[in-house]
């Protein structure tokens, strides 16, 4: 593996909200501003795959960076502001604004599952950001959806991807779930997982897809759900070390002086 392809697989692994972060450290380890330029690739691989948000010069709410809604050349068009942007995927920063007119046979159809994907995107997640983009010679949608929630303060990050394409002459509807949770207070434990979703008739309006949508994801939440009650009480319980039973009551005058070992469990004392 060459340096740069070292260098790349770090900045693309990057956990959510701490890119800034892996690109200091990289920086710090190799003392060269110079690297940034070569790492142009990575960053906008990184920027496109995770459904990265900025808030366009002027503007108050936050447009997605992906590749559906690319137009080449470091640009990106939103359908809501019909507008098109040049994206510094280094920075991260938006300009370069223009208007950009939608032209697509579904344009209906991409404008209400527009308005149908952001109420549910506001109901369900926090600061959310939602797209709709015809591609593939306009014979499909994709349907986008990222949630942030940083906390740096308390030394964790997450971040909610969901990507569908949907392909209105079959009314087929495909895509996945995708969970980014970094916590890394006196430890480093990152959860990552994955759900396919598949629908082989999803109806034909924008209140029929997206209650197929939401039906996938609440389901897939549930599961999340289930599946962390089962560590805290199965995997997680047993790496915990259990103190004793000893129905003795405890001197707490004494708290300071005792042996958790041995005055608790009522061992031997020296």
């Amino acid at each position: 593996m060459s340096r740069i392809e070292a260098l790349s697989s770090f900045v693309e692994s990057a956990p959510p909200g701490e890119l800034t972060e892996v690109t200091k450290a990289i920086k710090s380890i190799l003392g060269e501003d110079a690297v940034e330029s070569e790492l142009a690739p990575a960053y906008q691989k990184y920027n496109e795959e995770q459904f990265s948000t900025v808030k366009l010069p002027g503007g108050s709410a936050e447009v997605l960076v992906s590749p559906y809604n690319s137009l080449g050349d470091g640009r990106y068009y939103d359908v809501e502001s019909a507008s098109s942007f040049a994206f510094e995927h280094a920075t991260g920063q938006a300009s370069e604004v223009q208007s950009y007119a939608l032209e697509s046979a579904h344009e209906d159809l991409v404008k209400s599952l527009v308005k149908s994907l952001s109420t549910h995107a506001s109901e369900h997640y926090p600061k959310s950001t939602a797209g709709v983009y015809p591609i593939e010679d306009d014979s499909q949608l994709a349907i986008v959806t990222v949630a942030n929630k940083y906390s740096p303060t308390n030394y964790w990050n997450g971040r909610w991807r969901s990507s569908y394409i949907f392909t209105p002459e079959s009314g087929n509807l495909t895509g996945t779930i995708n969970v980014d949770v970094h916590y890394y207070e006196d430890g480093n434990v990152r959860l990552l997982t994955k759900k396919d979703v598949s629908v082989s008739s999803a109806g034909g309006s924008a209140a029929e897809v997206m209650k197929q949508i939401a039906t996938a994801e609440k389901t897939y939440q549930e599961d999340l759900n289930k599946a962390f009650g089962s560590l805290s009480e199965g995997a997680f319980k047993q790496l915990r070390r259990q103190l004793p039973i000893t129905r003795q009551k405890i001197e707490w005058e004494k708290i300071s002086g005792y042996r958790l070992g041995q005055d608790i469990g009522g061992g031997r004392t020296k």
